[in-house]
């Protein structure tokens, strides 16, 4: 039994239901000679990976979903052994190399080396290899891809899926044929989500939809996730029927209330438990750095959030620079305490002048 996002994922650029233009362009690209390797980028929820795996199955037919979970092993120049779970079928890999960390550069280097000295099935002039978080590699990793993009050229084509284009160096980008996934609108993740019930059989009410397209904020793989969270809680729907939300975001939001309600070190401390917390339920970080500024600024004066922010992306920069974001969220929590606090003693000093 398969999620509803995962079991009405569309299987062809003929069946997405938004971005219907791009489905063609990607299609006569297919059909191209020359097909390019490729960046494929955009926000959380938009639809790139299912646009890649229809890019494949486009390209080799029924044979790219096929796919067999492996763990591949490499070894670094001082000999350490480092393992990496890959996806594959006989005509292309699908692989994270930001996993293993700052080892990443060998697992970019040695993958596509492996996969250019194999040639594909079915007489296919090139095998595809899929980089899942290009934006998350290290420069290194990003040199050494930079590379072996040019060298392996004839053999084996790269299609790179990021989150935003920002990090990813200018060398890489030019490249690629850069495509860029939008999030759908709210009409679109309405529209997708009334498919999505007809095809279960169920009936939604349209204000239901639209409230689970607001919450959403454009992550169309969330919505249908949260209609199958709320058949599960209580069916036939009713009136209001509440929206069922992740506990992380509960955990996060509480964890923003303890730290506007007291600024002290061992405030501070609790604060760092539940942060282990978060990252040891494999809860991103960046979705940690941007819950918490959402939360932390609307508590904030205005005089605060540009401040605020400035401190949580100075933060968050550095966090993509290092190994241990811990060290980095909590920076930036104990810069918030001391700019709130500040602001508060201030407050009430011009208070008591006042009086």
């Amino acid at each position: 039994m398969s999620l509803w996002a995962d079991k009405y994922r569309p299987k062809s650029l003929d069946e997405l239901d938004y971005h219907k233009d791009m489905a063609q362009n990607l299609k006569h690209l297919v059909k191209s000679p020359d097909f390019p390797h490729l960046l494929v980028y955009g926000p959380s929820g938009a639809g790139k990976r299912t646009r890649i795996a229809a890019i494949l199955r486009e390209l080799y037919g029924p044979g790219a979903d096929r796919l067999r979970i492996q763990r591949q092993q490499f070894e670094t120049p001082s000999k350490k052994k480092i393992e990496i779970t890959t996806y594959s079928s006989n005509y292309h890999i699908e692989v994270n190399p930001s996993d293993v960390g700052f080892q990443d550069r060998t697992v970019v280097q040695e993958l596509i080396k492996h996969v250019a000295e194999t040639h594909p099935l079915d007489q296919h002039p090139f095998k595809v290899i899929v980089l899942q978080e290009v934006d998350r590699l290290s420069k290194d990793a990003q040199d050494a891809l930079r590379r072996t993009m040019e060298k392996y050229i004839s053999s084996c084509r790269l299609i790179l899926c990021a989150l935003s284009t920002s990090r990813v160096t200018p060398a890489i980008q030019s490249r690629c044929l850069p495509i860029r996934v939008a999030a759908p609108s709210k009409n679109q993740i309405v529209k997708v989500l009334q498919i999505v019930s007809k095809k279960e059989g169920i009936i939604m009410p349209l204000e239901l939809a639209d409230r689970i397209s607001d919450v959403a904020d454009g992550n169309l793989r969330r919505a249908v996730l949260m209609l199958e969270s709320c058949r599960g809680e209580k069916y036939p729907f009713v009136d209001k029927q509440p929206i069922v939300e992740p506990d992380w975001e509960k955990y996060l939001r509480e964890t923003a209330c303890m730290i506007v309600q007291e600024q002290s070190p061992a405030r501070l401390l609790k604060v760092r438990e539940r942060l282990y917390e978060l990252l040891c339920h494999c809860i991103p970080a960046d979705l940690i750095f941007r819950g918490l500024l959402k939360e932390l600024v609307k508590q904030c004066d205005n005089q605060l959030k540009a401040q605020i922010c400035a401190e949580a992306a100075k933060c968050q920069w550095r966090s993509t620079r290092g190994s241990k974001p811990i060290i980095h969220i909590e920076e930036f929590i104990a810069k918030f305490m001391a700019i709130y606090k500040r602001f508060i003693e201030q407050a009430m000093m011009m208070d008591d002048f006042d009086d």
